[in-house]
């Protein structure tokens, strides 16, 4: 296991964990299958098991881990189907939430969203393959921020976390920068207060994600051409 990130919370806090487990995760340190031990976990940040136990069922709750009776807590691998049912969540949320963000943006929130358009585009030239997978996922988690909905930010966080873990798993080939793109042309339409041009968009650009994970093919294929998030 690799070692976990130092977090700037207390190390003897339970949601410190949970956010160096998802950091190492989200980031590809920690492969989906991965066996997490209690002890080992407990000895590498210093708690009792106890704590570590709450870490793993909270992360057992955002789907990132599963518990098996009698075997213990392994980073999760979603399915094919769990990858797909993630992603038609995805949809639905996202294109309203684009649709009423159009109608109600301002030119502040237009700026927050180019200079992280800009940020995504930095990170995507230098080959800074977690910056821009970190990125590319905020953008749509920093949507529901400006919009000022704390719930809907939190439901994108959690299932942008369950899809970075699955496109870990069955992304064929990297789309980094064709993301980035579509990024730039859904704030060209929110800028222009075009709803529908933006939530079509948007439809558009969370269909081409999955598509390129290339759930259709075997798992044996899936495997052989995989490298996690290769520019």
């Amino acid at each position: 296991m690799p070692p976990m990130p130092t977090s700037p919370l207390h190390t003897s806090s339970t949601s410190a964990i949970v956010l160096s487990l998802t950091q190492a995760i989200v980031e590809h340190r920690l492969l989906p299958g991965t066996k997490l031990t209690e002890q080992k976990l407990g000895a590498e940040f210093g708690v009792s098991r106890t704590l570590v136990r709450q870490a793993l069922l909270q992360l057992a709750q955002q789907k990132l881990v599963t518990l098996e009776p009698a075997r213990g807590a392994f980073v999760a691998s979603p399915s094919v189907q769990e990858a797909r049912e993630v992603f038609a969540v995805r949809r639905m949320l996202e294109v309203e939430m684009v649709r009423q963000f159009a109608r109600q943006v301002t030119a502040t929130q237009l700026r927050a969203l180019r200079q992280h358009v800009r940020r995504e585009q930095a990170a995507v030239q230098q080959h800074n393959i977690h910056g821009r997978t970190e990125l590319l996922g905020d953008f749509h988690v920093r949507m529901a921020e400006l919009m000022g909905n704390q719930v809907l930010a939190q439901m994108l966080g959690e299932l942008i976390s369950r899809c970075d873990l699955i496109t870990l798993m069955y992304q064929s080939s990297s789309a980094a920068a064709h993301s980035h793109d579509e990024h730039a042309q859904i704030v060209q339409a929110l800028a222009a207060r075009d709803a529908e041009r933006a939530a079509q968009l948007t439809h558009d650009h969370l269909l081409h994600v999955e598509a390129n994970l290339g759930l259709e093919l075997p798992r044996r294929s899936r495997k052989t051409r995989h490298t996690p998030a290769q520019p």
